[in-house]
């Protein structure tokens, strides 16, 4: 068999069987072994960023990796955003890479490019193949790096690929578990039995129901607060879970939270800093003189907080979120209305793929006592991540409506994942936010005291404002194959996601709203 053969065969062997792509001549001999190999399901999405945003939803709900096929260093640079969302969430991601043949790269055709170099931004393990017979054991190793919790790369020139002579490996090799560090629990117990104020930040895979009760019987036993990361990779909740707030988003707000902490133990999350820097603010959210202690990393924090809770509070539970849905709103819309209808119609089971920026919100508060649910949510700060991620998880958990709450303006990164949704038939009920505008930006115009006027100059509020014309997300939405309806008023995204969930395939519903700074 040839290379791109073995690949494959590997890959399916090691249980990674969904490969989200965008292909180019480089790739033609992976496509065409597809056939060879049924048991690998190839998705195809229009745009790169699609991909690779695909393939980190998959992932994160499967807890295994995905598979994405890009083409030489500009198709891996398209897909670059969502890379670094993965590597920013520890995903399981698994990047082939086709280059020219080996011997056609001293000619330096016109895609001839470092994908060395771009690889090695977001790749926690890359390795080009220089020998068919290789291949095998590269794929291998490239999903056990995977596995650890790595953006994985492999680079595959064409001649390797199509060569004969290739073997599949056997078996991917599994990667250690970090396992629970006795010191770092005994230093995490010193400081809740201190008396001192105490702030548990959780993240990784403490955010899934055992670390989130460890973490609770934790604080409830210790009079301590705990806290969930701004962005987690991906977080249950709802009814039946015990709650944990997440560390705000704005500076300000997360300093207020934090405020009069003494320690600060860190469970699978990093120490807290401001997103951004403004002048005369401090970069680290961290109080004063509080004393930060790493209980553990982001592949065993759960573990480590079970130890931790196992040793402070024997034989106790933690409490849960109560089974609570907001009254069903009615009126004009807008972000707090929008959310109520959300956290009155969330179905059981959803997962929640969050990119839905300022206009989300009031999301948070209105779905606390829905049906338990999985929330996905922008990890890196990337946008362009809630469309195609919602085609990962759809794929990863068919039997699970998805609903994908989306801003206008990052909806337009990756419009085209809404055609992969339509091509696969997914579940997916995906909701634009549409108030015509960048909000977060207008925010931080004002934040980062870039104007000291009241009201900015009209050149600055054209390059934030997405009017003029204004976008038909219906129109885009059905020219792709998906169903879509525009609503205004709570009454009316309610009929519309009642009809949304009942049928199956994937539907978009434009809610236009207010901008939250208009007036």
């Amino acid at each position: 068999m040839n290379g791109a053969q073995a690949l494959i065969r590997t890959l399916v062997g090691a249980g990674v069987d969904v490969c989200f792509a965008n292909p180019g001549t480089s790739e033609m001999h992976f496509v065409a072994a597809l056939d060879s190999v049924p048991q690998m399901r190839g998705v195809l999405g229009l745009f790169e960023g699609v991909a690779t945003g695909a393939a980190d939803g998959y992932a994160r709900m499967a807890g295994r990796p995905a598979a994405v096929l890009l083409h030489l260093g500009p198709g891996l640079g398209n897909g670059l955003a969502n890379l670094h969302n993965a590597r920013r969430a520890a995903t399981p991601v698994l990047v082939v890479v086709g280059d020219h043949a080996t011997y056609h790269k001293r000619y330096d055709a016109p895609l001839e490019s470092d994908i060395d170099a771009v690889a090695g931004s977001v790749s926690g393990w890359f390795r080009r193949t220089m020998r068919t017979s290789d291949v095998g054991t590269d794929a291998a190793e490239a999903v056990a790096a995977a596995r650890a919790g790595a953006v994985s790369t492999l680079i595959l020139p064409a001649d390797v690929s199509w060569t004969e002579g290739a073997e599949p490996a056997d078996a991917a090799p599994v990667p250690p578990s970090p396992g629970v560090d006795d010191d770092a629990v005994r230093a995490a117990l010193v400081a809740l039995r201190s008396g001192a104020p105490t702030v548990l930040l959780i993240g990784g895979d403490a955010t899934r129901e055992p670390g989130l009760t460890a973490a609770v019987r934790i604080a409830e036993a210790a009079g301590a607060r705990v806290l969930c990361e701004t962005f987690p990779a991906r977080l249950q909740r709802g009814a039946g879970v015990p709650a944990v707030d997440r560390l705000a988003y704005l500076a300000e707000a997360a300093t207020e939270q934090l405020a009069g902490a003494q320690h600060l133990i860190l469970a699978g999350a990093k120490s807290p800093v401001s997103f951004f820097a403004y002048p005369g603010k401090p970069s680290d959210l961290v109080p004063q003189g509080c004393a930060v202690h790493v209980l553990a990393g982001h592949l065993d924090a759960a573990g480590a907080l079970q130890q931790l809770a196992d040793e402070l509070a024997p034989g106790t539970s933690a409490p849960v979120a109560p089974a609570t849905r907001p009254t069903p709103p009615s009126g004009d819309l807008n972000a707090f209305s929008a959310a109520a209808v959300i956290g009155a119609l969330l179905p059981e089971g959803a997962i929640l793929v969050d990119e839905s920026n300022t206009a989300g919100i009031g999301v948070a508060a209105a779905t606390a006592g829905a049906p338990a649910h999985d929330v996905l949510t922008l990890t890196g700060g990337a946008i362009g991540y809630g469309l195609p991620a919602a085609v990962g998880a759809a794929i990863a958990a068919p039997d699970r409506p998805v609903l994908s709450l989306q801003a206008d303006g990052s909806a337009m990164y990756t419009i085209s994942a809404l055609w992969t949704q339509a091509r696969e038939q997914l579940d997916v009920t995906t909701v634009i936010f549409n108030n015509g505008a960048y909000d977060i930006l207008r925010m931080e115009l004002q934040r980062v005291g870039a104007t000291d006027a009241a009201t900015p100059g009209p050149k600055a509020l054209t390059l934030l404002d997405l009017g003029s014309p204004a976008i038909d997300f219906v129109k885009i939405a059905e020219g792709m194959g998906v169903a879509a309806r525009r609503v205004t008023t709570a009454e009316g995204l309610a009929a519309a996601l009642t009809d949304a969930f009942a049928e199956p395939g994937p539907h978009l519903i434009d809610a236009v709203m207010p901008s939250l700074l208009s007036g």
